[in-house]
């Protein structure tokens, strides 16, 4: 099975653990430290099965697609729901509009 982003970052960082020999203690306090491991602002995307930064990064989604979809997880989780669905139309817009060329 394919190694998940988060999957891989984690790996990077144990390896790199192993090379500086630091104890086990404190390779673990750092590697739970990692970006993708902390999310600011809330916890809205941290409650996810598979958060949105893994799926956008193992299915090489752009920058539309990955903002569209972040949105759209959101919704029901963080204050106007109604708001972030407006927010991932305007970005399937672009993509229409860029990638298919309808105005």
């Amino acid at each position: 099975m394919k190694d998940s982003f988060r999957d891989i970052l984690s790996k990077q960082s144990s390896s790199e653990d192993m090379e500086q020999k630091k104890s086990s203690s404190e390779s673990l306090e750092r590697s739970s430290k990692t970006a993708l491991n902390k999310q600011v602002g809330g916890n809205h995307y941290k409650d996810c099965k598979i958060q949105p930064i893994d799926f956008i990064m193992e299915n090489n989604l752009t920058f539309c697609e990955g903002n569209a979809l972040k949105y759209i997880t959101r919704h029901r989780r963080k204050g106007d729901g109604a708001r972030d669905i407006h927010k991932a139309i305007h970005y399937l817009e672009m993509i229409l509009e860029i990638e298919y060329g309808e105005k």
